[in-house]
């Protein structure tokens, strides 16, 4: 498998959306998606601990309250 900049350390500002049902103060887990804004110049990165996964229509609902704004497009990471 390819390194691609998904899999890269994140860069200072990058945005992550961590899906967890409970407060946190850190978090150690894998980036599963990442969400384009196609009429904006931010992507944000998708986050689940490492025993979850989801579908794009569950991260969708997840982040819709925040991205209801936005035309997006969800890539899902392998």
């Amino acid at each position: 498998m390819k390194q691609t900049d998904h899999e890269k350390k994140l860069a200072p500002g990058q945005i992550v959306h961590v899906v967890i049902d409970r407060p946190i103060k850190e978090f150690t887990g894998k980036i599963i998606a990442v969400i384009h804004r196609l009429n904006d110049v931010e992507d944000k990165w998708v986050a689940v601990p490492e025993n979850m996964t989801m579908m794009a229509e569950e991260i969708m609902a997840q982040v819709s309250f925040q991205e209801q704004y936005f035309k997006t497009e969800i890539e899902m990471i392998e």
